[in-house]
């Protein structure tokens, strides 16, 4: 098991390209992927890689920008989702801020899911995710 790592610039790319594979499989779920944040603070980079590639499947994808990590899991709903951060607060024996946003529910295109990611971790955690703007742009971070 182990998530694929890709680059924050590709953030929106990704996403595309799994509504693109969902579409296209025809799925009439009300939740094909769910897109989660997790904010790494006071964690070092390369221990959060190393212990993301035990747990993550190898069809999730993982994309980072700084201590903030976002997660594309495909044919997980927000139940699922739950499962998997409570995994990942169980690995690092400590509470892990996190929000998340499902395909279609809360954005039918890149932009849509990337605003209600935003909105949500500024809602539920008061946290400012600005960057994700520069991914619905494909700009360099």
């Amino acid at each position: 098991m182990a998530g694929v790592l890709f680059s924050f610039y590709n953030f929106s790319s990704l996403i595309d390209l799994n509504i693109g594979i969902s579409d296209r499989l025809d799925e009439n779920r009300s939740e094909s992927f769910t897109i989660l944040f997790c904010d790494f603070t006071g964690i070092s980079q390369s221990i959060v890689e190393t212990n993301l590639q035990s747990l993550l499947r190898t069809s999730d994808s993982i994309v980072h920008c700084e201590h903030y990590y976002f997660f594309v899991m495909p044919y997980t709903d927000k139940y699922g989702c739950g499962i998997v951060k409570k995994m990942i607060e169980d690995l690092f024996e400590r509470a892990i801020p996190s929000a998340a946003v499902c395909y279609p529910s809360n954005g039918e295109n890149p932009a849509e899911l990337l605003e209600s990611l935003h909105a949500e971790a500024k809602k539920s955690l008061k946290v400012d995710l600005d960057c994700l703007y520069s991914a619905a742009n494909k700009e360099p971070f």
